[in-house]
């Protein structure tokens, strides 16, 4: 019986350490948003980890691991190396997503709709206001467009992904860069603000001639109707794993310092223009060195076994030898 007793105090110390597993914080990018979960949730097991996330935005995750109130910050814009050195952070890129543009127009499917960084700038600007609008009927002969008004959604919240779209109209459109710029936040002329990449993607699709921009995986998961865009090379495509996928090839990371890519207006015929890689934000002096290592186990394990996980979800994975460049940075600048 004593035997038994201590055979079965043994089992149950054994299934609470496996229950006691190691909780890791994080907040920023709602980009990231369904990827992370995703992966943490299949590496649980392997690593004995479990994510805490919340997606604030790019720019509340930015913050809070600048006050070390997360264990890792999450940004789609990438923080500039004076920054990094001065809050003593290592940023490094995680996956690829493209930004989308969504729209809510009676009789319009799912990527019948073309569009230009010109004219969305126009349509942000507020110079582009009804759906038959001249300009945008010429552009899409083949569509009846109706007589309504357009409905911009931008972010409300310090956002990454509004970075991203902000930069890639600052790219195309003059005006836009010389008035409103590329920023997590700016003053938008004309529309109404949403919380959120979830916030804008409810947003569209509740409010007749809606448009907005959100990560893919959003687009996807709420069966929103995408459009088609022009590329740097003239080309009309569509948002899916091929056009994306074409546009991470065209990224020169031996260039770039911190990993702070740019994929916007990206050169290649099939490219989408509106792209960006999403980055984790970690202390190199953390108070609690475990934590940061548990933080790089959970990627460490998405990297290697977490593509499928992504391209699920429309996601395109790092090259692998920028995989190994990060695993060179977390050994020389993460301790403990």
């Amino acid at each position: 019986m004593k035997l038994a007793s201590t055979a079965l105090a043994i089992a149950l110390a054994g299934i609470s350490f496996a229950a006691q597993a190691q909780q890791i914080t994080g907040a920023g990018s709602s980009f990231a948003a369904p990827i992370y979960g995703k992966w943490a949730e299949a590496a649980s097991t392997a690593t004995n980890t479990k994510l805490n996330y919340q997606a604030i935005g790019s720019g509340g995750g930015i913050n809070q691991i600048n006050n070390r109130t997360v264990d890792f910050g999450a940004s789609d814009m990438p923080v500039k190396s004076a920054d990094l050195e001065a809050h003593k952070l290592l940023q490094f890129p995680t996956a690829i997503g493209g930004v989308v543009i969504a729209v809510n127009l009676p009789g319009v499917e799912t990527n019948k709709l073309k569009l230009t960084g010109e004219l969305l700038a126009e349509i942000y600007l507020g110079k582009i206001t009804k759906w038959n609008d001249p300009r945008l009927v010429e552009m899409n002969r083949d569509i009846a467009l109706p007589n309504i008004a357009i409905a911009p959604v931008y972010r409300a919240d310090g956002s990454g992904t509004t970075f991203v779209f902000t930069d890639y109209l600052s790219m195309i459109d003059p005006t836009w860069k010389s008035s409103v710029g590329a920023a997590t936040s700016v003053k938008w002329p004309v529309g109404n603000g949403a919380k959120g990449s979830d916030g804008v993607a409810a947003t569209v699709r509740q409010v007749k001639g809606g448009i907005g921009y959100v990560e893919s995986a959003y687009a996807t998961l709420n069966k929103l109707t995408t459009t088609q865009m022009r590329n740097k090379a003239g080309n009309f495509v569509t948002p899916d794993m091929e056009s994306f996928a074409a546009a991470a090839a065209s990224a020169d990371w031996s260039v770039v310092k911190d990993f702070a890519i740019d994929l916007n207006d990206a050169q290649g015929a099939k490219s989408w223009p509106i792209e960006s890689a999403t980055f984790v934000l970690l202390p190199t002096d953390a108070k609690d060195p475990a934590q940061s290592k548990a933080v790089v186990k959970l990627f460490d394990w998405a990297f290697t076994n977490g593509n499928k996980i992504a391209t699920d979800l429309l996601y395109i994975p790092l090259p692998a030898a920028v995989q190994a460049a990060i695993r060179s940075a977390w050994a020389a600048q993460i301790k403990g």
